[in-house]
């Protein structure tokens, strides 16, 4: 048999595809399947609603010609002259006949199989540049489409709930539009993309709208059923159709044939509202890639991020801009975001071991290896002006973000400060300082932002500290030490006017003045190696 169709089509179908159709709708129920025809269902669907999972069979184009050999043979025909594939399938809407509208001027376009839909995906993805080592199909359909499965469902179990074919089966095992959908498309992706499909970054989105909202048909054919009460047979959670039977005057049986012909007229109304094709909008994006390390400031007039007050720029550029220019080419992305754990002053150097953080590139057309990314470390870190530089860039995991999170809010941090006192400092001035060990501090919001910050008072940690002289120079020196990370270094020491207690100017008894300040360590386990 199989080989008699495939000469009847040869240009059409494969003759093994066509032979296992044939061995597959022998085996339904023939009147079910001349019912689901009648109704203006389309054969995948009349496959699907069977629980019929084999790929093959939604892959392959379904002409009339092989339409009419399959089903010619195995049902009786002579009698069902409306037993042919519809224009528009009243169930799936055209999504399994591979028919949509365009979105833009709802021009309807059909593609013969799965592979012709499939072709249009992979054209779309090389034209948007993207190179891929797998992809993830997404698939999002219209709730119009599940309650039509739901109304032929009930058509279906009114007119055959009785047979031993139909008891056997239930709405829940029937495969749905969607998981078809993605059942003739992956293996044919998979070949024209030439990778396997995978939980991965990269995605494929099919998003299918229909014009029709569901609750508008719904309450379309509200009438037909008549009230909730009537519509579910039940009252106060029992069961009261045998009472209203009872009250009709009709017999059990007559009462069942007026249900069956009042379903089919509801079923008739709500299938003509959802004639035509759906609206189907293609999607072909990368989500987010990672890249983390460390960076280093070697100037006082770089901020981190692009800093712009009344269309001025302050500072000559930022850490920013600096990273997501030279990484959001090489990733072909669309756009940039920089994170990092914390920040610092932009008249504030961040040197020793660099400050942790992330570059998220998002729809990124190509992820470099392992090897582009090195070279992209060294052409930063050779930059002419050498405003900044990075250690340990690599791509990574999404989980980076969150453990950079984490350590920064437990994050100790160290720092060389130059600070000059009003008077001479002794050697038991530096004995004092040194014996301080895990100090706390109250710190009000510093007068320098409260423009920006909220007013509120915050308990902070001085670790350790440690003076450090300057030769030739009595009253300038250099002071080392380790804080609680969010402490305000700078009010540390002068104090701000009394706000921060006790400062380091107070326990020296002294005026004390930062004059310049370096980050010199960022204590977390982010980025420490490459």
């Amino acid at each position: 048999m199989a080989t008699e169709i495939a000469k009847a089509s040869p240009a059409t179908v494969n003759g093994d595809d066509v032979g296992a159709l044939y061995d597959v709708v022998r085996a339904l129920p023939s009147h079910a399947v001349i019912e689901l025809f009648s109704i203006g269902v389309c054969t995948r669907c009349i496959l699907r609603l069977f629980g019929v999972r084999e790929s093959v069979h939604y892959r392959s184009p379904l002409s009339p010609s092989t339409l009419s050999s399959v089903f010619s043979d195995s049902t009786d025909l002579d009698n069902h002259s409306s037993l042919r594939e519809p224009v528009v399938c009243r169930l799936c809407l055209g999504i399994l006949q591979f028919t949509y509208c365009e979105d833009k001027d709802k021009k309807v376009v059909r593609k013969e199989s799965a592979d012709g839909l499939a072709g249009y995906i992979s054209d779309l993805i090389r034209e948007q540049g993207f190179e891929i080592d797998g992809f993830s199909l997404e698939v999002s359909i219209p709730p119009v489409i599940l309650e039509n499965e739901r109304i032929v469902w009930d058509h279906m179990k009114t007119k055959y709930e009785s047979e031993h074919w139909f008891q056997e089966r239930s709405l829940p095992e029937c495969i749905s539009a969607k998981d078809a959908l993605k059942i003739s498309l992956t293996e044919t992706l998979e070949t024209k993309l030439d990778c396997k499909s995978s939980i991965g970054t990269f995605r494929i989105r099919l998003t299918y709208t229909y014009p029709i909202s569901s609750k508008t048909v719904e309450n379309s054919v509200e009438g037909c059923h008549g009230s909730k009460r009537r519509k579910t047979g039940t009252h106060n959670g029992l069961d009261t159709r045998g009472d209203d039977i009872k009250r009709s005057g009709f017999s059990t049986s007559e009462a069942g044939s007026l249900q069956a012909i009042e379903l089919s007229k509801c079923l008739k109304l709500r299938l003509e509202q959802t004639n035509e094709p759906c609206c189907l909008e293609f999607l072909c994006y990368r989500t987010q890639i990672y890249f983390g390390g460390r960076y280093l400031k070697y100037s006082r007039n770089v901020s981190q991020s692009c800093w712009i007050i009344d269309d001025e720029r302050m500072g000559e550029a930022s850490v920013e801009e600096i990273m997501g220019s030279n990484i959001l080419p090489i990733c072909r992305g669309d756009k940039y975001k920089f994170h990092a754990a914390g920040r610092e002053d932009i008249d504030v150097r961040m040197l020793g071991s660099g400050r942790p953080f992330l570059v998220e590139v998002q729809n990124a057309r190509y992820v470099p290896s392992q090897e582009s990314v090195k070279d992209l470390q060294t052409k930063i870190n050779n930059l002419q002006n050498k405003l900044v530089g990075v250690k340990n860039l690599k791509l990574v995991g999404s989980q980076s973000w969150d453990l950079m999170r984490e350590g920064e809010a437990e994050k100790q941090k160290q720092y060389t400060a130059l600070v000059w006192t009003s008077r001479i400092l002794k050697d038991e001035d530096l004995q004092s300082i040194s014996s301080i060990k895990d100090m706390c501090i109250l710190q009000r919001t510093p007068i320098r932002v409260l423009h920006r910050r909220s007013p509120l008072e915050r308990e902070k940690i001085i670790h350790w500290m440690r003076i450090e002289r300057i030769v030739g120079s009595s009253q300038y020196f250099l002071l080392h030490l380790c804080t609680q990370a969010g402490t305000y270094i700078k009010e540390f020491v002068h104090g701000d006017l009394g706000r921060t207690q006790p400062s380091f100017g107070s326990i020296l008894g002294t005026r004390a003045e930062i004059l310049r300040l370096d980050v010199t360590d960022v204590k977390m386990d982010c980025f420490l190696t490459e």
